[in-house]
């Protein structure tokens, strides 16, 4: 955030906040060991507003429960900011100290007044406005998001909108004060870190700054790249057009966790080369010319792992790995050897003194630090820096200079979903986790769980009714992109117009086959989160016991 690439607070500021915004996570099932924190912070006194298109189980702990519109969120987030201004509320004292452009964001926001609020985002006005005045008013207020924020085409553009909110606000900076994006799996954060981003060196340096990129070069041997690469969604469409023509994956599954899977699986089979190096035979493996074993980095290996409060840890090899598999470093290592650049044997802790001679973000940590000290939150700029718990309290300070010490808001437009309901396609199909499961489910398919059932489409009381289906009745699921059949199951926390479904059991439902690959032109993230769609009843099925009446209460925002 403004310039950092992680989020700003530790894991203990949410047990110490006033307010809680879970916004676009259902944190309980997707990121559980967060949600403890979260409810210790509940429990000692915290409010928490939930927006969601469901009332998932994370919004059920929530004292207000915002249900949006799917792809709406822009929309709400102007409309709150303006509700702030237009009621006093702005911190000025803090706009006008460490903030820019704050008239042009005033300005942009001005058109989106409660009315217009509640007609985009269907979310009543006074909650809107409850809402706006409780967060602008809390001492502290940690403001958290995922991927239901990021998994649209205007994904970026989101994150800014919530951005605005603290800057307003002056939530950002203070302890018990900032904004917390959840990452969606394992180490996301460490991997980002470590460069693995198609503009950025390790510490989220930039690729096309001459002087950094001189500093790489020279500690490397190397002339690197003066462009930035592509990022995953370039890199299929790279693909398609013939530019790309061998690919390296490294404990992915594109095959299966792409958007719109039939035109990634068709694209993966052209390639002239696929090699992928991973812990299972997974689908995209499948496919390989190439497959290399590798080892559970979490349960086999040297090295470290970096959470989502910024926090650099140590990792150790309780397991050896099975026979014929061999750790990651040692992997890349072979083969670079083999085309030609002898890298040696680094131990990974001398790979880590590489990266953090280089990395300044990380240049304090230390193997026996990391140790001694539990871990150690980014920045960490030398040997006798105890890390950082919270970013910017550069914002907090006074400095009669001020330059390149500001936060910029970014005023940004509301646009909807791309893949438009109509008559044909009547209902929106939004996806997530489950608690019991991971991803496409590779990782926790193999293993039972008292919690976990097939995959299904769940739909409403109300369209379940309104459809004539019967719980677990099979239906043809169709978008512009494809068609999957799927039982149906009731549920509760939805919406009439809205359907849910997960990306854990692709062999029995492949819900990817309907999802849309559109994507964000600032971050290359999908549109997985807002795809139109229609339900079908399969003719075998006419005749089945339907259920007769939406059997739950209606639902209530707010």
């Amino acid at each position: 955030m403004f310039g950092a690439g992680g989020g700003t607070s530790s894991y203990r500021e949410i047990e110490e906040t006033d307010l809680v915004v879970l916004w676009g996570s259902n944190a309980r099932e997707a990121h559980p060991i967060f949600f403890h924190h979260l409810l210790k912070g509940l429990r000692r006194g915290a409010k928490m507003y939930a927006v969601d298109p469901r009332r998932s189980t994370s919004a059920q702990w929530a004292d207000a429960w915002l249900g949006i519109d799917v792809g709406s969120d822009i929309a709400l987030a102007n409309t709150v900011g303006r509700e702030i201004i237009k009621a006093g509320l702005v911190n000025i004292e803090f706009v006008r100290r460490s903030t820019t452009g704050f008239d042009e964001y005033a300005a942009a926001v001005e058109p989106f007044t409660l009315a217009e609020g509640e007609r985009l985002t269907g979310v009543p006005a006074s909650v809107i406005a409850d809402f706006a005045h409780d967060y602008a008013r809390a001492d502290r207020a940690q403001l958290c998001w995922t991927l239901g924020i990021t998994e649209h085409h205007t994904a970026t553009d989101n994150v800014l909108a919530l951005c605005n909110l603290s800057l307003l606000t002056g939530h950002v900076g203070r302890y018990g004060s900032g904004l917390v994006p959840l990452r969606g799996q394992n180490n996301v954060q460490g991997g980002g870190d470590m460069g693995a981003l198609p503009n950025k060196f390790p510490g989220f340096q930039d690729v096309e700054d001459d002087a950094i990129r001189a500093k790489f070069d020279a500690a490397w041997g190397v002339t690197v790249p003066a462009q930035r690469g592509w990022h995953l969604a370039q890199m299929f469409d790279a693909m398609e057009r013939g530019d790309l023509r061998a690919l390296y994956v490294l404990g992915e599954n594109p095959a299966q966790s792409e958007a719109d899977n039939h035109r990634a699986v068709r694209l993966l089979e052209g390639l002239d080369h696929l090699v992928v190096q991973d812990i299972f035979l997974t689908k995209t493996a499948q496919l390989a010319d190439v497959v290399l074993p590798a080892a559970v980095a979490a349960f086999e290996s040297e090295g470290t792992v970096t959470s989502s409060e910024r926090r650099v840890q140590r990792l150790r090899p309780a397991l050896r790995p099975p026979e014929g598999a061999r750790d990651d470093v040692e992997i890349l290592g072979e083969l670079a050897r083999r085309l030609g650049s002898d890298w040696g044997h680094p131990s990974a802790e001398e790979v880590w003194d590489e990266c953090r001679s280089l990395s300044p973000m990380h240049a304090g940590m230390r193997y026996d630090r990391l140790e001694a000290l539990g871990g150690i939150q980014w920045p960490c700029p030398s040997e006798d820096h105890p890390g950082t718990p919270f970013l910017h309290g550069r914002l907090w300070e006074e400095d009669p200079d001020r330059r390149g010490r500001l936060a910029p808001f970014s005023p940004v437009a509301f646009e909807p979903p791309l893949d438009e309901l109509t008559e044909e396609f009547p209902v929106r199909l939004t996806t997530g986790r489950r608690l019991d499961s991971f991803n496409t489910g590779v990782q926790s398919g193999g293993y039972a769980s008292p919690l976990r059932r097939p995959e299904t489409l769940d739909l409403s009381p109300e369209d379940m009714a309104a459809l004539g289906l019967a719980e677990g009745e099979l239906v043809e699921v169709t978008s512009r992109r494809g068609s999957i059949t799927v039982p149906v199951h009731l549920e509760r926390s939805l919406r009439p117009g809205l359907a849910f479904m997960t990306l854990h059991f692709p062999d029995q439902a492949d819900t990817n086959v309907l999802t849309l690959d559109t994507w964000d032109p600032k971050s290359g993230t999908a549109e997985f989160k807002a795809t139109a769609v229609r339900v079908d009843r399969l003719p075998e099925a006419v005749g089945a016991e339907p259920v007769a009446e939406p059997v739950a209460e209606k639902l209530e925002v707010g």
